[in-house]
């Protein structure tokens, strides 16, 4: 299941964003928020590249708290840099999404996570 919800919020739920809410030109805002998954780049650098029980909110430099505040920041621009700050905000909340399901799964996995004190606040406002 975490894994559907992990992709179907990273692949589905953009065009589902861009649809309900840029009618007019979704399909470009579609491929504009999908675009932002390019984002992910940044796991090239990580040693391993890939660690299924690495949470990669806030441990990548693209996906860190800083990098965060400036997609936050691209919001107040114009076209198309807001879509882009919407699309990697989605993507950083996706991920951070990802990294919950993890904690509840083994909290362990995440004990040398930078985002662990921020997931064990929501999380245990959430349950």
């Amino acid at each position: 299941m975490q894994a559907f919800i992990h992709y179907f919020l990273h692949f589905g739920f953009p065009i589902i964003i861009a649809y309900l809410f840029f009618r007019k030109n979704w399909k470009r805002v579609a491929l504009i928020l999908l675009a932002t998954m390019l984002v992910d780049i940044d796991h090239l650098f990580a040693n391993p590249i890939f660690d299924p029980n690495r949470c990669s909110f806030g441990f990548h430099i693209f996906h860190s708290y800083y990098a965060t505040g400036l997609y936050i920041l691209l919001l107040f621009l114009k076209k198309p840099y807001n879509i882009i700050g919407l699309g990697l905000l989605l993507h950083m909340l996706t991920d951070f999404i990802d990294c919950l399901f993890m904690y509840n799964t083994c909290s362990s996995y995440l004990e040398n996570a930078p985002a662990k004190t921020m997931l064990e606040i929501v999380y245990n406002l959430l349950f």
